[in-house]
């Protein structure tokens, strides 16, 4: 079976290897060198990356900033350096015992909605143009900056103390291992994430992904491809007709009718990508061209 050109592939990815790994194994089982994620995983998390494969490595960009949902499960009473199990614990407390759930929610209601979060010095941020994490890992001191994230969902889903479960619906940017801290901090306990699974990317639900042991096989591969057009849902669309069409090909604007349409466009022509634009005024211009 033949793969398209150019597709998304929701992947999910087991516990343990690194995003770039996955980009790896996309790429060796597929035989193709353009391949990026939209979206890093920490190795000890699971759940659904997207890839891009083909010249639908131009459309991260666009997808990297949707919404992301999560389940985590948080241990109250010890803290770690990285925020996550994987850490060495830097503190333990025992003011769990006898937290009741009313406690806990209390304790969520004020992680929710638009927030300043500290990062996690074992992060990917970039300080003075290198990751946090590298710095540290040679005995550098790191301060992070707050940034300005939203969390628009956190739900309690379980509760076994010192083990809580936690749904979270957030902006792009937002660290669950932080959420976890933050809650540690605010129960006066302490806290850090001993597991963490992405069950969604934006509209795009791990259910429809992929395992490793799938990549392999061409007929699953194509059958989980999200077509250019269809990743690219979340944005406003405009149809060209064969006129405007040549235009867009040619990065040339073109009028449009509707004035409601404003900011970033996926254009379609055939059914198919042709381009994303940006409208303003009146008037689509191209920003990157994808029909031949």
């Amino acid at each position: 079976m033949t793969l398209p050109a150019e597709f998304v592939l929701p992947v999910d990815k087991p516990e343990g290897p690194t995003s770039h790994d996955i980009v790896g194994a996309v790429r060796r089982s597929l035989g193709l060198r353009r391949v990026g994620h939209t979206g890093t995983l920490d190795p000890f998390a699971s759940g659904l990356l997207l890839v891009c494969v083909g010249r639908a490595t131009r459309l991260a960009e666009y997808l990297s900033g949707l919404d992301k949902t999560y389940e985590a499960l948080a241990k109250l009473g010890e803290t770690t350096d990285t925020l996550d199990r994987e850490g060495e614990v830097l503190q333990r407390r025992d003011g769990w015992v006898g937290l009741g759930p009313e406690r806990i929610e209390e304790a969520l209601a004020g992680l929710r909605g638009p927030i300043e979060q500290i990062p996690p010095a074992f992060s990917a941020k970039k300080v003075r143009g290198e990751a946090a994490h590298r710095r540290v890992r040679r005995g550098e001191s790191v301060e992070l900056g707050p940034a300005s994230v939203t969390v628009h969902e956190l739900e309690l889903m379980s509760f076994e103390l010192p083990l809580v479960g936690l749904r979270v619906r957030c902006s792009t940017g937002t660290y669950v291992r932080a959420l976890a801290r933050d809650l540690g901090e605010t129960l006066g306990v302490g806290a850090h994430l001993v597991g963490l699974r992405r069950t969604a990317v934006g509209a795009f639900g791990v259910e429809t992904a992929i395992g490793l042991d799938d990549l392999h096989d061409a007929e699953v591969v194509s059958r989980a491809a999200i077509e250019p057009l269809d990743a690219l849902a979340h944005l406003p669309s405009f149809v060209a007709n064969d006129t405007e069409a040549i235009r867009l090909r040619q990065g040339r604007a073109v009028e449009v009718v509707d004035g409601a349409l404003e900011g970033l466009v996926a254009v379609a022509h055939g059914g198919e990508l042709l381009a994303v634009g940006e409208s303003a005024g009146g008037v689509l211009r191209p920003r990157k061209v994808f029909g031949t």
